[in-house]
């Protein structure tokens, strides 16, 4: 269902499209027209331009460099960023202005009044573009002479590839220049790198680290092995020393005197005497006393002795303390052991030495090994540099060379792919295209103007929009009166109630009459008063026609022109004169009975003007005597119909309405505004008269808004059907 729905407002809102086509169809037109035949003189009358191609190919290298096999960047067609396009860059070179001035003068260009072009003219023809996934580029120019636009692309691309070489071999020429002062200062460079390593080398005694650093591992590893082994034999001997002088009760010193004295002479010569004196004594006291001249003789003989043992002891060993006497004159086997601990006492001291010596080596093999990666990164860091410089001065060598050849090369980095040749058919104007386009931009701008001009127009356009503003009844759609003039009497077009009785118009009019019954179903409606919101609306005519609808229905009616303005009664009803009605009655010049006219003898249906102008026609008609004549007139008549003046223009309607059972508000699409509508309906009920409905007026298909809403088959078969006897027999109503 709500697709269905979706579908009918779809459906609406092409055909209110359609209905604003049809109402704004001759701006429109115009716009069309204008827009169409301004392209046709401008296709017909645009001199032909014919366009010459021609095609350049870039290449990244020159072919003899690439030959020599020499990697050089000079001339290379490449951007300084990633985002930029070289090809690009190359077509703004060829798009400049100096090669373009070379152009138009070898070519002596001139324009349609004999003066030389403009080079921006000549760029504004001119156009290159990428074919695109290729370095080739499409060169074109655009003129109104094709041998003209021939001639331009060719020396267009002459001149710009004897530009591009001669950039280049410049290019070369400042690169050689820069190289050659610079060579120098890279030489020197070098040598001083070179000084600063043979300088570090030496002063570090440094060969090759790689090898030192190898030999001295296993050096290390072999001084830690004899140290090793000589601390055992260390502790061996000191094991072997302190055995023998345990033996011996004599430490490694005394036993070294003790050996000393014993084997020599002088020392065990006086040593012997003294034993042999001490002996004497020792007899010599067994006779004698201590008194004795011989024992005291003994005695200072024995004292001689013993000074010169100890001197002779003294030069023997260095210390004149003596030795016990047991010690200075040992055996044979206490002589050997003496040996053997002197001779363990040496080795010893020559292991300690030993040791002693391999630690000292031990220890400075180990601070070089260590010292050994500072050295190699000090070594690597100035052969990096010395590699650096090598390198720079290597390269400055080359690139040297490169440029000597690319500075005679006469070859750019782009060739001409294709020549211009003379077109044979223009390329503009294209009639076929230029006619399609202007047809639908004028289809455009006319459909535009439609919808602006619909857009401005703040009148109502169709029925939808006057039931959204007015929460009213809808009781008559009167159709547009000139789509059925063919079935109206011209002379009374006015009344088709009369001269129409089974058009659409007479239908709708009756329809109108049904409804009113029903719209107070508790009350008989007696007056009604008949208004719009603004001129033109047609309220007049629905108020004749109504009357005459009712008065078909068998009703006694009274048709009363209230508007004292503009009356429009008398001229509907075709009464030559105005001169007599309401307010002649209003001001009791005459009487109801002979005021009003019998318009038809078939209907009993009167007719009350507005009579003559009164110079204030609100005070007539907020009068005692408005009041009665209505009151009086409710009693002779069934129904009471008055047509009265817009109610946003005047107050007359508010005033007649306070009178009446109820007001009928007729609107007319596209004559009022939305604006204009709310205000006469807030008029109205301020004013406290009931509104009975809406009247909508001249509608037709465009602001129906849904379709036509009678069906015109339906009515040429009623038609048919009736003539007969519409045409034999009198309206009996």
């Amino acid at each position: 269902m709500t697709t269905d729905r979706q579908d009918e407002d779809s459906s609406i809102d092409l055909q209110q499209f359609w209905y604003v086509l049809k109402r704004r169809w001759l701006p429109a037109s115009i716009v069309v027209a204008s827009v169409f035949g301004l392209t046709v003189l401008w296709t017909y009358t645009r001199k032909p331009v014919y366009e010459s191609q021609g095609k350049l190919v870039f290449t990244k290298k020159d072919a003899s460099s690439s030959l020599a096999g020499l990697s050089d960047k000079l001339g290379d067609i490449s951007g300084l960023t990633n985002a930029s396009n070289p090809i690009e860059t190359e077509a703004e070179i060829m798009r400049s202005y100096p090669i373009i001035i070379k152009v138009i003068t070898s070519l002596d260009l001139k324009d349609s009044k004999g003066k030389q072009l403009n080079w921006q003219v000549v760029a504004q023809n001119l156009s290159l573009k990428t074919l695109r996934g290729t370095d080739i580029m499409q060169v074109s120019y655009k003129s109104t002479n094709p041998q003209e636009s021939a001639k331009v692309v060719n020396a267009l691309l002459k001149y710009y590839l004897a530009a591009n070489i001669q950039d280049n071999r410049t290019e070369a020429r400042l690169a050689r220049e820069f190289l050659i002062k610079q060579l120098p200062e890279v030489e020197q460079e070098v040598t001083k790198v070179e000084n600063k390593l043979r300088k570090f080398k030496e002063q570090n005694k440094i060969v090759s680290l790689d090898t030192e650093s190898k030999v001295g591992l296993e050096s290390l590893g072999k001084l830690d092995e004899a140290l090793t082994t000589s601390q055992g034999q260390l502790a061996l001997a000191e094991s072997r020393s302190r055995t023998l002088q345990q033996q011996m009760n004599l430490d490694t010193q005394q036993a070294l005197d003790a050996t000393a004295l014993s084997q020599s002479p002088s020392v065990q010569l006086v040593l012997t005497e003294y034993q042999n004196i001490q002996r004497d004594i020792a007899v010599a006291q067994t006779t004698y006393t201590k008194d004795h001249p011989v024992v005291v003789g003994l005695a200072l003989k024995e004292a001689a002795l013993k000074q010169q043992l100890e001197r002779r002891i003294s030069q023997t060993i260095g210390s004149s303390n003596l030795l016990a006497r047991q010690n200075l004159q040992i055996g044979t086997l206490q002589q050997s052991l003496a040996g053997d601990l002197v001779k363990s006492e040496v080795e010893r001291l020559a292991l300690t030495n030993q040791i002693g010596e391999l630690r000292n080596i031990y220890t400075s093999n180990k601070r070089r090994l260590d010292s050994l990666p500072r050295l190699e990164q000090q070594q690597l860091q100035l052969q990096r540099q010395l590699l650096v410089a090598q390198t720079t001065y290597q390269e400055f060598l080359k690139q040297y060379q490169v440029v000597r050849v690319l500075e005679e090369q006469n070859v750019g980095n782009a060739r001409i792919v294709a020549e211009a040749l003379v077109p044979d058919l223009p390329i503009s104007p294209v009639v076929a295209l230029n006619l399609s386009l202007g047809a639908f931009l004028g289809i455009l701008l006319g459909l535009g103007t439609a919808l602006l001009l619909e857009s401005m127009d703040k009148s109502i356009k169709n029925i939808e929009q006057v039931k959204r503003l007015l929460d009213l009844p809808l009781l008559a759609m009167i159709p547009i009166m000139r789509e059925f003039k063919a079935s109206i009497d011209e002379s009374r077009k006015e009344l088709p109630m009369l001269n129409a009785p089974y058009s659409p118009i007479s239908n709708a009019f009756q329809m109108l009459q049904t409804g009113l019954k029903f719209s107070i179903p508790d009350k008989k409606l007696k007056v009604i008063l008949v208004t719009s919101a603004s001129p033109n609306e047609g309220k007049s005519f629905v108020a004749a026609n109504l009357a005459v609808a009712a008065s078909a229905a068998g009703q006694k009616v009274l048709l009363i022109d209230a508007d004292m303005r503009r009356p429009r009664q008398h001229k509907i009803w075709e009464i030559r004169d105005n001169l007599l009605g309401l307010s002649n009655i209003l001001v009791s010049q005459i009487s109801l009975q002979k005021a009003v006219h019998r318009v038809s003898p078939q209907l009993q249906l009167d007719v009350l003007l507005s009579g003559a102008n009164p110079p204030n026609p609100i005070r007539l008609l907020d009068s005692h005597s408005m009041e009665t004549l209505i009151e009086d007139a409710g009693e002779d008549y069934d129904l009471v119909i008055i047509d009265s003046p817009p109610a946003t223009v005047v107050a007359d309607s508010m005033i007649v309405g306070k009178f009446t059972d109820g007001a009928l508000l007729v609107i007319r699409p596209g004559q009022v505004d939305a604006a204009g509508i709310k205000l006469a309906k807030s008029l109205l009920d301020q004013a406290k008269v009931p509104i009975l409905g809406i009247v909508v007026n001249g509608v037709n298909e465009d602001n129906s808004y849904g379709g036509y809403y009678y069906n015109q088959l339906y009515y040429q078969e009623d038609k048919k059907s009736l003539t007969t006897s519409a045409d034999s027999q009198p309206f009996q109503g």
